[in-house]
């Protein structure tokens, strides 16, 4: 899928805002994620940690788990970012394989995965492409 700039700046700005919301008392590491609907609206959210360090979620799976539960199924693209609360943002925030995983449930191969800095900062890869292999439902039946 083509995103236009305004698409992916206005995802990187949610994103980027959404990371103020996460909750990392451990890692102090903060992510947000925004991803964009079928209809044009963009949902947001962060990684949420835990004590239990298994119990803790990323916020990919935050945002996407947000998205289905509210009935929605129709996903164009995600941007992410993050890094060290209390640092400038200067590298980028990969998606975990456990998130890829749930990316690739609900969304086609070619999926937009917009991983940034900031608006000059950033790269599109499709899904397939960060998740080599992509290990699907029908692979399970």
């Amino acid at each position: 899928m083509e995103l236009s700039k305004e698409t992916v700046f206005k995802l990187i700005d949610e994103a980027a805002k959404a990371r103020d919301m996460a909750y990392a008392p451990y890692s102090k590491f903060h992510v947000g994620a925004a991803l964009l609907l079928g209809d044009g609206s963009i949902i947001t959210g962060c990684n949420i940690e835990n004590a239990s360090f298994g119990a803790t979620n990323c916020a990919e799976r935050t945002v996407i788990f947000k998205a289905v539960s509210e009935g929605h199924r129709d996903f164009k693209a995600i941007a992410i970012v993050g890094g060290k609360a209390d640092e400038p943002l200067s590298d980028y925030a990969y998606p975990c394989g456990i998130c890829r995983q749930v990316m690739c449930e609900f969304c086609p191969d070619d999926f937009p995965i917009i991983v940034a800095v900031n608006k000059e900062k950033y790269y599109i890869k499709p899904l397939d492409e960060m998740l080599p292999g992509l290990f699907r439902g029908d692979k399970v039946l």
